[in-house]
């Protein structure tokens, strides 16, 4: 999977941007999911700011863990920042840059606002409304939270990724815990290890300052 495309789903296993609703024709949702998902998007939407740590998990096919990376994730309104070691993901709502510490390069793009790609700021508003079905799978207890899982499938099964299973704090109504499950085997766990909402995050956090990253070489594709 490539690493933005790893670091959109990472957004999608930390907040809810709109609302669960029901697929009609292509199947019907389980209400008690859509009544915990609802109460995340409700939550969300009263935070000016999220400022979340969390642990990457790369499982291979046999389940044996080939990878652990730790990450932060900004969010403020459309804007997002993702850090993860050696990578960061950086968007302002209008430009988006992409940059990757080993060769020291700057992507830079405009933002798509029609685009259907998976970034942060729409994982989970037409993405998840329009692409998956959900259903509760009950409750488990993990590190003295209770958890309410929640499985969710792509209606268009050509997508690489045929499930994913998403952990709800049900105290505090925020995610904790996010699996996605790819058909080649592949399992990405993102563990919320840090939740801190209203956090002081300046605006300058969304956009990429190039006097930061001495000789960074710039891609601009805009």
């Amino acid at each position: 999977m490539k690493k933005i495309v790893l670091m959109g789903i990472l957004i999608g296993g930390v907040v809810f941007n709109g609302t669960a609703q029901s697929k009609g024709s292509l199947g019907q949702n389980d209400p008690k999911a859509k009544t915990v998902l609802d109460g995340v998007s409700k939550k969300f939407k009263t935070l000016k700011t999220v400022v979340a740590n969390f642990v990457l998990k790369v499982e291979g096919a046999n389940n044996s863990v080939s990878d652990s990376k730790k990450g932060t994730v900004y969010l403020k309104g459309s804007k997002y920042k993702v850090t993860m070691e050696g990578q960061e993901m950086i968007s302002d709502n209008k430009t988006s840059w992409t940059y990757a510490k080993d060769v020291n390069e700057v992507t830079i793009n405009n933002v798509d606002q029609n685009s259907g790609a998976l970034t942060p700021a729409k994982l989970f508003t037409n993405f998840y409304d329009k692409d998956f079905l959900y259903r509760l799978e009950g409750e488990s207890t993990e590190k003295g939270k209770v958890l309410q899982n929640i499985e969710m499938t792509p209606t268009d099964k050509s997508k690489n990724i045929f499930k994913v299973l998403v952990s709800v704090d049900k105290k505090n109504q925020n995610i904790s815990k996010m699996k996605v499950f790819e058909k080649n085997g592949n399992h990405y766990t993102y563990e919320i290890t840090n939740f801190s909402p209203n956090a002081k995050v300046d605006d300058a956090t969304f956009t990429f300052d190039a006097k930061k990253y001495p000789g960074v070489e710039v891609v601009d594709l805009r």
